[in-house]
């Protein structure tokens, strides 16, 4: 972000434009919101700085990986439900299990997925997570076509093998690497090729480095002048509109001359849908989803993935335990442990996934989400607004002691009790309802497969043990994940099983 004095040395015009826009947000918070909340009882808290509100703290507090504990603090001074405001947006935060479930589910004439305004710039607002209704529907039923567990092994194949691979070669004639950085080259590269069919290294690699920029600015200050995060992010999102219509025009071409189906991948899934009047989506739409779904389903997985390296490598036990159910896989195929995983052995990776549940429910990827008041709402006595933000947040019940006993111990055995199930609405890293993440089966096995052939080909250690975890905006090991990894041989692979 520029600083004031940064401000004063631009272009006068355009310092002058940013000092009446700022006057302006003053205004509009000292005057018209204060006038909006006559007679309405509205959550206490404090709403801090006109426009700006409390987002300092709060983008602070999430690179800092203590963005729980700017919850837990404001929770504990206001109580369960409290306001700030944070991206420009008035929002009331709602914690705890009572709450989530007023969220997850209230229906969308009551609280819509509505993003605060300087987030839906960048991932367009015509995306599926901003829809409702008939068009939420449609699409969603397009893209389950290829997340439910049913099309999951018809690709597992092409995902093992695509996994192994690229583990192999992005790591060859290597013994250090950064892990966060191959992270997300693995899970993008995973996406555009299973999920969207795009095959193009050269155009893929371009759209990388763009959604790396696009990620980098969803959750800054949102100032758009030049120099700042999110400036970068807005040129990274146009720069993306361009190179993606010129695929959509010819996959649109390619499906109207039979070449390909609706069923091949992603994006002619949604070129192909029809509204309840028989008119396709708009250009506009299907590049709106397809922003919107390359980030959702790749950079959460690549932040799971980033901790569980890190996890094992600073706990010898779990990594045991993980590398004894990976090898036990190749075990009882005897005759050849180079084979291509199978979906039943992904099955079979229970402790592995409970490694990743424990790992979810204290530094999740998502640690909330925003939605809308769509009407005046009530809850805990408490009214709020039309057209204010809702925030659910996962500390209020992930790290509950009522919830989860001894809730900062790591304890994968959380999750396998069927005697001591989690209750509803307690666990949240996927969301929950109606409008739970539609990808967390893709992302389970995704995780899973990628954790096989890490496991089974690579052992590792951390060469910054001291390494922390940041939030910009998701979490990360602050450095990189630098690790020294030391190849399994065949024959040693052969030994362990």
């Amino acid at each position: 972000m520029l600083s004031l004095s940064e401000l004063s040395n631009l272009e006068t015009p355009l310092f002058i434009l940013t000092i009446i826009a700022l006057a302006s947000f003053f205004y509009y918070f000292g005057f018209h919101l204060q006038k909006d909340l006559n007679g309405k009882k509205i959550p206490p808290g404090s709403l801090g700085l006109p426009f700006f509100g409390e987002t300092f703290s709060f983008v602070k507090a999430q690179r800092e990986d203590k963005g729980s504990e700017w919850m837990r603090k404001r929770a504990a001074k206001y109580g369960p439900v409290f306001k700030t405001s944070i991206m420009g947006c008035p929002t009331v935060v709602i914690t705890g299990r009572t709450g989530n479930k007023f969220v997850f589910t209230a229906d969308d004439e009551a609280v819509s997925m509505k993003q605060p305004p300087t987030i839906v710039r960048l991932t367009g607002r015509h995306n599926f997570f901003e829809l409702t209704g008939t068009r939420y529907r449609l699409v969603k039923g397009a893209l389950m076509n290829f997340l439910k567990p049913e099309s999951l092994q018809d690709y597992i194949g092409h995902m093992d093998a695509l996994v192994k691979h690229q583990l192999l070669t992005k790591t060859e004639g290597k013994d250090t690497i950064l892990a966060v950085p191959l992270m997300k080259k693995l899970t993008f590269n995973i996406t555009c090729s299973l999920l969207f069919g795009l095959h193009h290294e050269p155009t893929n690699e371009a759209l990388f480095e763009d959604f790396l920029q696009v990620l980098g600015g969803l959750f800054t200050i949102p100032i758009n002048l030049p120099g700042t995060a999110y400036w970068r992010a807005l040129r990274a999102r146009s720069r993306i509109e361009w190179r993606a219509l010129p695929i959509l025009r010819s996959r649109k071409e390619l499906l109207t001359e039979g070449v390909l189906k609706a069923k091949d991948d992603m994006i002619s899934s949604i070129l192909s849908l029809k509204d309840e009047n028989n008119e396709p989506l708009s250009e506009e739409e299907v590049t709106d989803n397809f922003v919107a779904l390359m980030i959702a389903s790749h950079d959460t997985t690549a932040i799971l993935l980033s901790l569980m390296i890190w996890k094992l490598a600073r706990d010898p036990k779990i990594y045991s335990k993980v590398l004894e159910e990976q090898m036990a896989i190749l075990r009882d195929r005897q005759d050849d442990v180079q084979e291509k995983l199978t979906w039943n052995e992904v099955q079979r990776m229970k402790y592995t996934w409970r490694v990743a549940q424990e790992l979810m429910r204290i530094i999740p990827p998502v640690s909330g989400n925003m939605r809308k008041a769509v009407k005046d709402l009530n809850f805990g006595g408490y009214d709020i607004p039309q057209g204010w933000q809702l925030l659910w947040e996962t500390s209020g019940t992930h790290m509950d002691n009522d919830i989860f006993e001894d809730p900062t111990n790591f304890d994968p055995s959380r999750f396998e009790s069927p005697s001591k199930p989690v209750p509803p609405f307690a666990y949240i890293p996927f969301g929950a309802g109606y409008r739970m993440c539609i990808g967390n089966e893709f992302a389970r096995v995704e995780v899973l497969t990628i954790m096989h052939h890490l496991v089974t080909n690579f052992e590792w250690s951390q060469l910054c043990p001291d390494e922390t975890i940041t939030r910009r905006p998701l979490p990360y090991p602050s450095k990189g994940l630098s690790i020294k990894l030391k190849r399994r041989k065949l024959s040693d692979l052969y030994r362990l099983v």
